[in-house]
């Protein structure tokens, strides 16, 4: 979990730096520094998922993974304990619940944080995730400039999947074989390129109905490869 612990901190630093320079960034900055976000984004995403090695796991994960979602209502759920962060905070952000969301799923998606966290869990090396932290501490300054303080809440989800995954891989040893870490991390990257479009505004995805596909590759890819 010290892995994790230093992950968010870096988050909280990053953000409170990022919304220290928020008011010197003119609009037109904060607009091409979110546009650049959602085309690196969408390129880690088409790179996640070139690790599948099984194309019917990838679309069967993504496809069962959005039916559970659409019917938990996940991303009604995310955004209603966005909001309530929002009114005990009596934040006036418009962009909360947005940066929110966005942050937790750039922060929580990418194959550093799958194979950080299992490393931690597994063999009790925080390394990996320690170098994400420098990674996200950067994006963080850049989000929320672009996006707010709910940027900076999402230390909270982050601490809860990073850990909770670390915890699961420590009691769960013989199941996060490479292939499943591999189909896992190509799911990932279907919700990041869901993510970088709804960044670049080209359509509106409720991309966090698709975090049940994590769960559903990781099964399918442990089952049947």
């Amino acid at each position: 979990m010290q892995g994790t612990l230093v992950n968010a901190i870096a988050v909280i630093i990053g953000s409170l730096i990022g919304l220290a320079l928020r008011r010197s960034f003119p609009e037109r900055i904060k607009k091409i520094v979110f546009q650049g976000i959602g085309l690196v984004t969408l390129f880690i995403g088409f790179q996640m998922t070139m690790k599948t090695g099984n194309l019917i796991i990838l679309f069967f994960s993504v496809i069962i993974g959005a039916v559970i979602g659409e019917f938990l209502n996940i991303e009604g759920h995310i955004e209603s304990f966005g909001n309530l962060i929002k009114s005990k905070f009596s934040s006036k952000e418009d962009k909360f619940v947005e940066g929110f969301i966005t942050a937790f799923l750039i922060f929580c998606m990418g194959s550093m944080t799958i194979i950080g966290s299992i490393e931690d869990g597994l063999n009790g090396n925080p390394s990996i995730l320690y170098a994400k932290s420098v990674l996200d501490g950067f994006a963080s300054i850049s989000l929320s400039s672009a996006l707010g303080v709910g940027v900076l809440f999402s230390a909270i989800p982050l601490l809860l999947y990073q850990g909770g995954i670390t915890i699961l891989a420590s009691l769960l040893k013989d199941f996060f074989r490479g292939v499943v870490i591999n189909e896992v991390s190509a799911a990932g990257g279907i919700i990041l390129i869901g993510l970088g479009i709804n960044i670049l505004e080209i359509r509106k995805m409720r991309v966090t109905n698709l975090l049940p596909s994590l769960i559903v590759s990781a099964v399918l890819a442990y089952f049947t490869v």
